[in-house]
């Protein structure tokens, strides 16, 4: 708490006494102690910083039935190095001669990029997108084209591996 403590005065040399002089001192201690008590309590009332999840549902493997995508409501989308995604609509199937050759694209996450693709496709009709890592991509790709299904809300995609076929497409289109 506060406690007044008086001072002596000494006599001025014209010889008259001052008046008494009172000096305060405050205790400090009550209000650091509330000070400590509100802080820990809004550090253990308070929720940090949430992380952020995506819930990703696989479906069971089954390889007695493998699911068929038509070539008509496909997107393929082949991520590569630098940051690259390489696309092209439709299936590659080089032994089909019946189906038109794919045609590959290239962009990257930007604003006019990826997410542009998939709203311009989507337009159209229902679309299954095929994901396709490649060896040069990296993890913080895989995790930006799941945010662009989530974005877009792309009710269909799957991940797959890349076949020899898109291998010797992306060999053949120089980007």
């Amino acid at each position: 708490m506060a406690a007044l403590e008086p001072k002596a005065s000494a006599p001025t040399p014209n010889g008259r006494r001052r008046s008494k002089k009172v000096s305060t001192r405050i205790d400090m201690t009550p209000m650091v102690d509330l000070a400590f008590l509100l802080l820990t309590f809004f550090m253990l009332t308070t929720t940090f910083a949430k992380p952020y999840v995506m819930q990703l549902t696989m479906p069971v493997p089954d390889e007695a039935h493998p699911t068929a995508v038509p070539a008509s409501k496909s997107l393929t989308v082949i991520l590569g190095k630098n940051h690259r995604v390489h696309y092209y609509f439709g299936l590659n199937q080089p032994a089909d001669k019946t189906v038109a050759a794919a045609r590959l694209e290239t962009t990257d996450f930007g604003p006019r990029g990826v997410r542009q693709v998939l709203l311009a496709r989507q337009q159209r009709g229902p679309v299954v997108v095929l994901i396709k890592p490649g060896a040069d991509s990296q993890y913080k790709d895989m995790v930006d084209i799941l945010d662009e299904m989530s974005i877009t809300n792309q009710r269909q995609y799957a991940l797959t591996k890349l076949s020899p076929a898109d291998l010797t497409l992306l060999t053949s289109n120089p980007l």
